[in-house]
C-alpha cells in the first residue's frame, strides 16, 4: 500500500468506479467504458491505456489481481478487484474533485488568445464550424440516452450538454459580432493596442 495519497487521474477514477461494481478484466472495463459513452470523458482509444492505469492502481495498492480466467479460444485474462484502500481513495478523490475546479489547460482558450494572427472573416468561418460540430455533439449525447434511465446515471452527460450549450451560445454571439463588425481587427489596430498597453 502506498504511504502517500496516490496521484488522481480521471481514468484511474473511472476504473476504480467500475471495480466498485464488480471484479473484472481490463478488456471488459474498456468495453463498458465505450458502451456507456464514457470514452467521451477519458481517452481509451489505445487499449494499453487501461492496462497502464491498472498497473498504477495496483502499485498504489488501490486494486489487486483477483484471479485469472480463460475462455475457449481466448488468451488468459487477469481479473482485478478493488481493495479497501482503493474504495476509500476513490471517495477521497471524489470529495476533492467535486468542489474544487481543476487546473486544466484546454486547447481552445489558448487558440482564442491568438485570433489576431488570422483575418476576422476566416475566424468567423472557423468559429461557425465549431458551433456546428458542437451542436451535432449535443444532439448525439441526447440521442444516446436510453429512455427511462434514471438521471443519476446520465448526470455527466447532462453536465456536458450544459457546457456545450453554453459554448455554442457564446460562439454564436461572437460570430454575430464578427458579422456585424462589432468585433474586428487589422494590423494597425493590433500594433496601436500593443503599444498603448506596453507590449512592444
Amino acid at each position: 500500500m502506498a504511504t502517500s495519497e496516490p496521484r488522481r487521474s480521471t481514468l484511474g477514477m473511472l476504473l476504480l468506479a467500475l471495480l466498485m461494481e464488480a471484479p473484472m478484466h481490463p478488456y471488459r472495463m474498456q468495453q463498458m467504458i465505450k458502451e456507456r459513452g464514457q470514452d467521451q470523458l477519458v481517452n481509451v482509444a489505445q487499449r494499453n491505456s487501461v492496462y497502464q492505469a491498472l498497473d498504477r492502481l495496483e502499485r498504489d495498492g488501490l486494486a489487486r489481481r483477483a484471479s485469472t480466467a480463460r475462455e475457449a479460444g481466448r488468451p488468459e485474462r487477469t481479473v482485478y478487484e478493488i481493495t479497501d484502500e482503493g474504495a476509500a481513495t476513490m471517495k477521497r478523490w471524489l470529495a476533492s474533485a467535486l468542489p474544487t475546479p481543476a487546473r486544466e489547460f484546454p486547447e481552445f482558450p489558448a487558440a482564442l488568445a491568438f485570433l489576431a494572427v488570422m483575418p476576422p472573416g476566416e475566424v468567423r468561418e472557423l468559429l461557425g464550424r465549431r458551433a456546428e460540430v458542437l451542436t451535432a455533439k449535443v444532439a448525439a449525447i441526447r440521442d444516446q440516452a436510453p429512455p427511462g434511465m434514471p438521471r443519476l446515471f446520465l448526470i455527466e452527460d447532462e453536465y456536458r450538454v450544459a457546457m456545450l450549450t453554453a459554448e455554442i451560445s457564446w460562439l454564436r454571439s461572437v460570430t454575430a459580432d464578427l458579422d456585424s463588425g462589432a468585433l474586428t481587427w487589422d494590423l494597425r489596430m493590433i500594433q496601436e493596442t500593443l503599444q498603448r498597453f506596453g507590449e512592444l
